[in-house]
């Protein structure tokens, strides 16, 4: 089912200012490392928001999401102070690691592995 505005109007600011509250706020989650906010995606009804996080390095990753996970309640709060004047609803949030790059790397490297012989361009005329 594709997104509406209003549910991608309203991912674009919970992105806006959960990277804000990352960059400002709460800079212990990302200490040590890049973190960025890659996709909000929002149910229909605005009730719940998942968050996709990309963390370089990688060596850590999982730890950190746990912590945020963790603490995912507090976040909330923050997020609910920044954002109450603009929505009725805050929604729940839950935090996932993006592994899209980790992805790409793979394929990547299988294509590069791959052993494609040359052809002859007088053999295919």
């Amino acid at each position: 089912m594709e997104e509406t505005t209003r549910q991608r109007k309203f991912a674009r600011l919970m992105q806006k200012e959960l990277s804000s509250i990352f960059q400002k706020e709460a800079k212990e989650y990302a200490a040590g490392s890049l973190l960025t906010i890659t996709v909000v995606r929002v149910t229909p009804d605005l009730g719940l928001a998942k968050i996709y996080l990309s963390f370089f390095p990688e060596d850590k990753s999982g730890e950190k999401l746990a912590k945020l996970q963790q603490d995912k309640a507090i976040i909330k709060k923050i997020l609910g102070n920044k954002i109450r004047n603009e929505v009725r609803v805050i929604p729940d949030i839950a935090f996932f690691v993006d592994d899209t790059y980790e992805e790409v790397s793979q394929m990547d490297s299988l294509i590069k592995s791959l052993n494609i012989p040359k052809e002859d361009k007088e053999e295919s005329q």
